[in-house]
């Protein structure tokens, strides 16, 4: 059985861009990401970081609650989650955000980036683009780790 060939299986919603879709995005992306069969930890990151994306995209793409939708596709694959997720908001440019100074003491740090720089942390593999016909596009890989047979 294990020399059959994967094929992707994909799944995708649109939720409301407000706060009070950020439990139902998570319970989606964490439901995905145990079918992918990601271990806890894995699991537990993915959710972190799609809740931080998509509160940023509330707050800053939107500029607030109800101003457009956020749309969450999910991927699985033999080796990886994907996640993407899109919205029609304002144009993000990820290199506008200067890199945390984590060393920083609280009242020294730049306010901004650190949601970013989380996301970063949390997955394997983070690209942004935005393009008119798509809006900002998200998508995050998380890795299934290899399995100890």
């Amino acid at each position: 059985m294990d020399d059959l060939p994967f094929h992707s299986v994909t799944w995708t919603i649109t939720f409301p861009g407000r706060y009070d879709s950020l439990a139902k995005i998570s319970q989606f992306v964490t439901r995905v990401a145990g079918a992918a069969g990601l271990g806890p930890t894995a699991v537990f990151a993915v959710e972190m970081a799609v809740d931080e994306a998509c509160t940023n995209i509330i707050d800053h793409a939107y500029g607030g609650e109800g101003r457009g939708d956020i749309e969450c596709t999910c991927q699985i694959d033999s080796d990886r989650l994907t996640v993407r997720l899109c919205d029609q908001g304002r144009p993000f440019d990820t290199s506008s955000v200067p890199e945390p100074d984590i060393n920083a003491g609280l009242e020294e740090r730049r306010e901004g980036g650190l949601g970013l720089f989380l996301i970063r942390k949390l997955m394997d593999e983070v690209h942004f683009e935005f393009t008119p016909e798509s809006g900002n596009v998200l998508t995050m890989v998380k890795w299934k780790e290899p399995s100890l047979d």
